[in-house]
Formats: structure tokens, sequence, C-alpha cells
């Protein structure tokens, strides 16, 4: 560890050798964070991170005092698994990591959906932990007439989230394989498609390689009411986004599936923005307790920065809006509003400093 006063902060991101040899604040996607660190009297360097150099970003990081990793579970062909390995040798030494990859399977996997669907976020949700399981139980959950959407245990930019509906009015327990369901996957650019039930469980396998398993959840009818993210540091919110059109939203009435409207871009709004006040409320003293509760997460391990994006649920008795949680996201927060960016550089001075003194 570093003898200066100064606390030293590694920014973590992914990229290739060329990016490493090249990299500094100024053409980094962080410069505000290293430039709100720097404010404080902390010495913040770049950390590009590659598994083909690993033990050199491993000698990197064992000299300084925190390391904050914006890396997502599927980087190209790579998942985390050296990576997540490193940050615990890492933490083990004294380093302060955000997020430590314990955390992140507490919190950043689609199952978290499952566990705190009581807590007050939460809708009709199940998980299916084998593919002999999902083809047991979904068909009787289509045969309710409603479209449900399912999501891998860990993934991102959309990869591996479905939604599913029965494609005509026929029931989804007779002739299982010859069932037509309308299926859409979440990743950008793709279009509903007309398939046998069968054809939609041959694409789902994958997702149960190793421990692999997928969250189903109700599928709420005001998503095409736009979804909001709600920025956290530590426990408190830093921000929010608000996007209009995410990538499931349908077709309008009568127009083909291709006429889905592809995703808008988020918009960032800063932490005073009155039409989401009743639901930072809700977060802050209601669910994000509960949920730390339930997890067995203490105030001080949880993320720097992570975010929850929320879909409008059913107006409740007194036609108020109600909030379904559809995602946590803490692997690689990013972008993010520049109001949460000195709440960043705060919480990781009073952590390395915290962990130090440990």
């Amino acid at each position: 560890m570093t003898n200066d006063a100064r606390r030293r902060v590694a920014l973590l991101y992914p990229g290739d050798r060329k990016a490493r040899q090249n990299a500094a604040p100024e053409n980094s996607r962080f410069l505000k964070v290293f430039q709100a660190l720097a404010e404080l009297g902390m010495h913040a360097e770049p950390a590009v991170y590659h598994d083909d150099f690993c033990d050199e970003v491993r000698r990197q990081l064992m000299q300084v005092d925190g390391v904050l990793v914006w890396v997502n579970p599927i980087e190209g062909e790579h998942d985390r698994s050296v990576l997540d390995a490193l940050l615990r040798d890492v933490a083990a030494a004294g380093v302060f990591v955000s997020t430590h990859p314990d955390i992140i399977l507490k919190l950043g996997t689609k199952e978290v959906l499952y566990q705190t669907r009581d807590i007050g976020w939460g809708c009709d949700t199940h998980v299916y932990r084998s593919m002999d399981q999902m083809r047991r139980e979904l068909p009787s959950r289509l045969d309710a007439g409603k479209a449900r959407v399912l999501k891998q245990y860990r993934g991102n930019g959309g990869n591996g989230v479905w939604k599913v509906e029965l494609a005509v009015d026929a029931r989804a327990t007779a002739l299982l394989d010859e069932t037509l369901v309308r299926a859409r996957h979440a990743k950008r650019g793709c279009v509903e498609d007309t398939i046998p039930l069968r054809e939609f469980f041959r694409r789902c396998e994958p997702y149960f390689a190793g421990d692999g398993r997928m969250i189903d959840q109700a599928y709420q009818p005001r998503l095409p009411e736009g979804m909001i993210r709600c920025y956290l540091v530590h426990d408190k919110v830093a921000g929010f986004g608000h996007q209009a059109i995410n990538a499931l939203c349908p077709a309008p009435p009568g127009a083909p599936p291709e006429a889905a409207p592809q995703p808008s871009p988020r918009l960032y709004h800063p932490l005073s923005l009155p039409a989401f006040q009743s639901l930072k409320h809700q977060l802050e003293q209601e669910w994000v307790p509960a949920m730390q509760r339930l997890l067995d997460i203490a105030t001080e391990q949880l993320p720097v920065l992570w975010d929850c994006d929320f879909l409008l649920g059913p107006k409740n008795e007194s036609a108020a809006d109600t909030y379904v949680l559809c995602e946590i996201n803490v692997s690689s927060v990013s972008p993010f509003p520049d109001s949460a960016v000195v709440p960043i550089a705060q919480a990781t001075l009073a952590r390395t400093q915290a962990t130090r003194r440990g």
C-alpha cells in the first residue's frame, strides 16, 4: 500500500493492450470522476483491464487504496471469472473494492428480483433452476393469457431477456411442442417472432449452462410509459434516468411486429427532479433497508455506484403510481448523471479511509 498521505484509487474498465498503454483520465469516459477524486485530494489512475494482462493489473491494484470497477458480466467473449478472482485477492489484501464480487452475486444478478419480490417493489415472479423446470412450469403461466418476461441469471445489454406470450387462442398445456408463442429478444434490433414453444425453449437452453437459471416476471402493461432508473451511492439516491421507449416496447395496435419503436436515449436528471420524489422516498426509506436485511448487506458493503430500474405498476387505491423493479445493475453502471459524481468521490474517500483504518 502507498505511504503517500493521499489516497490512491484506480478506476478499472475493460480495454486492450493499446488502450492500457494510452490510458489517461482525459481520454476516459470517467474524466469527471477523476476530477472529483482529485478535488478531494486523492490520486486517481486508470487501470485498463483484460484477462490477457491480468497479472499486470494485479500488481497495479496491490499498490492502491481502492479500486472502482466498471466491467460488464459479459465483455465480448469473456465473462468476469478471472477478474472476480483477482478482485477477491486484492480485497483480501486490504484494498477497498467496489463492487466486490461477493456483493455482485447477492445484488447484481437477476435472481435478486425473485429473492426480494415481497418487500414492496416486486410482482408475480418465479425462478427456473433447470430447463426441465421451465418446461414444466412456464406453459401453465402462459395459459393465464398474460405475457411473461424471462431473464437469464447474469447478463447485460438485453442479452438473455425475452418477452413471451401465447400467439393464438390456445392452451399451452395442449400440444406443448407445437403451441405457437410470440417471442421477442430484448437485444437492440431484434423483432418479435412467432415460433413453436419448443423453439423458444431451445433458444433458452444456453442460459442454463453451469449454474445458470432464468427469472420469470409478469410483463408490466405500462411499459410503454417508460422506465425510470434510480442511481444510488451506497444507500442514497444520487440522480435519475428516464427512458421513454425500451427494447420490449410493443408495436402500435394493429401494426406488424417489426413496427415496434426502437429504444430511445436515456435522459439524465438531478436528484431534485419533482416527478420521482415519491419513488426516491420509498427506495431510500423502505425498499433498500428491507433488501439489506434480507440479503445481509451492510450499508458500507453496498456499491459506491449502482442503479435500480423501475417500470410503472398498476395505480393504487389512491390513483397514485406504483413501481415494479425490473433490474439492478452493479457491475458497470455507465453513463450516469452528473449529480452522482461528487457523491461517488466522497463515498470513495470515506471507504478507503475506513478500509485503511481497519
